[in-house]
């Protein structure tokens, strides 16, 4: 029992699952949602290049901040360059002047002088040491943000052109699944089995007018119009044709030898009027 009710609530879901695959394939086909899946579609890839643009846009920034402190390192370098220059400068006039004095070699290192350019100078040498490295480690920095860069404008490049070509793609299926329907329905009706029901209106449409036709005949023949006209056209037909003769025979067209006057008003008055 358990088992027939799954076998039976199973075939029904294969059933409805069938109808709703036949439905949406329908429906998929359809011009307008084709359509609006296209431009779904281009619609997300334009948000993830977005997204994808604002995240290089960050890099760039960064890397600009890495040049603005390389700026600002490069000056405080050349400028502690100029110190550690003054500070020797001021060490050896202080030499100059001590040796002038006849001062020891011991006794000018141990000067007061000589001890705060020296100080001066080996401070100026580890900061320009320090920021050295930190500019060579910021040139890197950089180079590297450059090529990091340069990638992703590639690949944003790449994406751009996906989407302009996905528009093109947009029109070119709404066409083409346009046209094959129409193919597909054209096709259909040469063979007998159109879908949209037009061939079989074509054919009650067609069977209705030989209907009226046959009515229409059997109604003049049961009515006699059909005798009627026939011999009416027959009478005019004899007229016509008795008419051309006499005025033939009056005018001496005629073969006959020439009517006399007596004749001609008897013709005349047996005309029919």
């Amino acid at each position: 029992m358990i088992g027939s009710l799954s076998r039976w609530l199973k075939a029904i879901g294969y059933l409805l699952t069938s109808q709703m695959d036949a439905s949406r394939r329908v429906l998929d086909q359809n011009p307008h949602v084709v359509r609006a899946k296209y431009d779904t579609i281009v619609r997300q890839k334009v948000q993830q290049i977005q997204v994808y643009k604002q995240a290089v846009a960050g890099l760039i920034g960064q890397q600009e901040n890495k040049l603005s402190k390389l700026m600002t390192l490069s000056s405080e370098v050349a400028n502690l360059e100029r110190l550690k220059a003054g500070a020797l400068a001021k060490a050896r006039q202080s030499v100059e002047r001590l040796k002038a004095a006849g001062r020891e070699e011991s006794a000018i290192k141990t000067d007061e002088d000589y001890r705060r350019c020296l100080a001066a100078y080996n401070d100026f040498s580890s900061t320009l040491k320090a920021r050295q490295d930190q500019i060579a480690e910021l040139e890197r920095d950089v180079a590297g943000y450059g090529r990091t860069i340069g990638e992703h404008k590639v690949q944003l490049q790449q994406l751009l052109r996906e989407v302009d070509a996905l528009r093109g793609e947009a029109h070119e299926a709404v066409a083409d699944v346009i046209t094959a329907k129409q193919e597909r329905e054209i096709a259909d009706t040469l063979a007998g089995i159109t879908h949209d029901g037009t061939a079989e209106e074509l054919q009650r449409l067609r069977q209705m007018r030989q209907e009226l036709r046959a009515e229409a005949r059997i109604s003049k023949e049961l009515a006699g119009t059909d005798t009627r006209m026939q011999e009416v056209e027959f009478l005019e037909h004899a007229r016509w044709q008795q008419g051309a003769s006499e005025f033939d025979t009056l005018i001496g067209l005629s073969k006959d030898s020439t009517p006399s006057p007596r004749a001609v008003r008897e013709t005349l008055v047996a005309l029919p009027e």
